[in-house]
């Protein structure tokens, strides 16, 4: 028999065990942090994956958007947060991968302050106009930027992200010159896109597809290999005489490094759920995504996306190197 004295005396050993204090987990709101302005496909791809995973969960998930720095400042407030399951970074291939190679010394973060829960989806990237430029194909932009060098502006959700490393691929291996206009997410660029004070942008495909259906944009190509089933009407970079220019924008969950592996895990399957979840998967592919098929496991795990991330941050560490891009 335990008498009351006993009972006292190891209630803090029992609250100061993980698995005991984790068991009830969540038993209240998760934040989950985007480095980027709403309307964008960071901000609409975190808002179906709260809504999804707060049903699973069986508690709100509340989208923060936080941005500036190419989601850098969004990355250091879920690094430097209590690791204790409750504040999550909706990671890009931008925040978790480009920035590393892009901003190096003067990158708040490393890679090892984040830990991997799960990759959600991948979506293409679209290259387009504004409707006034005189171009209908990515052949003729490229004739057009040749003919009339450094008339160009494109533009960016933001100097860093994997847009803006595209428009530099793009440059890159077109040979054309075009100045980058950086924005602070996706919403303020495609505005003076389609008020026509920036004529060449891109995007990816959720947050730009309203406006490229309804004729506000025009599109030229994709970035990936295959058409998307989305817009099918669209070509490829390749089928326009560009293969080299191909990418293809992801989006996933990462947590402060030292939250519980019993958390992570438990999140991991979770988002894992959702992906495999048919109205939700509807929902993004609807938008443009395409399955995270990346990686013997998906990458919806937490070691297969760890395993992602890193190949990714050498494979864009590399490209940052090639094209020479830089941000102040």
């Amino acid at each position: 028999m335990l008498n009351r004295r006993t009972l006292l005396a190891a209630t803090p050993a029992l609250l100061a065990t993980p698995a005991l204090a984790q068991a009830g987990f969540p038993n209240k709101s998760i934040r989950l942090v985007v480095g980027f302005t709403p309307a964008g496909t960071t901000d609409i791809a975190a808002r179906i994956l709260a809504q999804a995973l707060g049903q699973r969960l069986g508690q709100q998930v509340i989208v923060e958007n936080r941005p500036g720095a190419g989601s850098n400042i969004a990355n250091e407030v879920v690094a430097k947060a209590d690791p204790d399951g409750y504040t999550l970074l909706m990671a890009t291939i931008s925040s978790a991968a480009i920035n590393y190679g892009l901003y190096g010394a003067r990158m708040p973060i490393k890679p090892e302050d984040l830990a991997a829960v799960g990759l959600l989806l991948r979506v293409p990237n679209v290259i387009f106009v504004t409707n006034n430029l005189p171009v209908r194909s990515l052949r003729e932009l490229v004739a057009y930027a040749k003919a009339n060098p450094g008339k160009l502006n494109n533009g960016s959700s933001g100097s860093g992200t994997s847009l803006h490393m595209t428009g530099e691929l793009l440059k890159n291996v077109a040979g054309i010159e075009m100045t980058h206009v950086p924005f602070r997410g996706s919403g303020p660029m495609l505005q003076e896109v389609i008020a026509g004070r920036i004529e060449v942008a891109v995007d990816n495909l959720p947050s730009v597809i309203g406006h490229l259906k309804e004729g506000r944009l025009r599109a030229l190509a994709m970035t990936t290999a295959t058409r998307s089933p989305a817009m099918p009407n669209i070509p490829t970079t390749a089928e326009e005489g560009l293969p080299g220019v191909e990418a293809t924008a992801w989006f996933g969950v990462q947590a402060p490094a030292r939250t519980p592996r019993e958390i992570v895990d438990r999140l991991g399957r979770e988002i894992d759920a959702v992906v495999k979840d048919p109205a939700t998967w509807a929902r993004l592919e609807e938008l443009g995504g395409m399955k995270p098929d990346v990686g013997p496991d998906h990458g919806t795990t937490p070691a297969g996306f760890e395993t992602f991330i890193k190949a990714e941050i050498a494979k864009w560490g590399e490209v940052v190197r090639k094209s020479g891009a830089t941000v102040d």
